[in-house]
């Protein structure tokens, strides 16, 4: 059992925030639970809890009190160009933004990192030069290039 949940919370419509996630992370999510809290303070609230990639989250609909700042973010940590370009698009498409240095936000402004693995290899590179010249490429960045991270 998952000892510690991340709880996200949005605004409403759950089972569309659920359906949009379904769409770009297809069969590595799985929905575990989805239904109404209905005696909630303020009134009816929609809860649900997913299975991403083997990690468990709370999805809380519950109105705009809150919103997500890039104080949390998630990190996927791609095999190579392709996968980093997929999740790129799918999560900076339909109202998403991107950011610096492999960070975006998704249409309901959750922060993502789409992180390569080839960049954390190099970012930690005992070559100093390689890291370096690694980091100062990844500063200029918006999606992260892999071949533009090594000279």
């Amino acid at each position: 059992m998952q000892k510690i949940t991340p709880c996200l919370w949005f605004e409403k419509d759950l089972p569309l925030v659920i359906e949009y996630y379904k769409g770009i992370f297809k069969d590595n999510l799985k929905v575990e639970y989805l239904g109404n809290v209905e005696n909630g303070p303020g009134g009816e609230y929609q809860f649900g809890t997913i299975e991403l990639f083997g990690t468990k989250y709370d999805l809380l609909a519950a109105g705009p009190t809150f919103k997500f700042t890039e104080a949390i973010s998630l990190t996927i940590r791609c095999e190579d160009q392709k996968e980093t370009d997929y999740y790129w698009n799918a999560l900076t498409r339909n109202g998403g933004e991107e950011s610096v240095c492999g960070w975006c936000k998704d249409t309901y402004g959750l922060s993502w990192q789409v992180e390569p693995k080839r960049l954390r290899e190099l970012s930690t590179s005992t070559d100093k030069e390689k890291r370096d010249y690694a980091m100062q490429q990844m500063f200029q960045m918006k999606k992260i290039i892999i071949k533009d991270l090594e000279k």
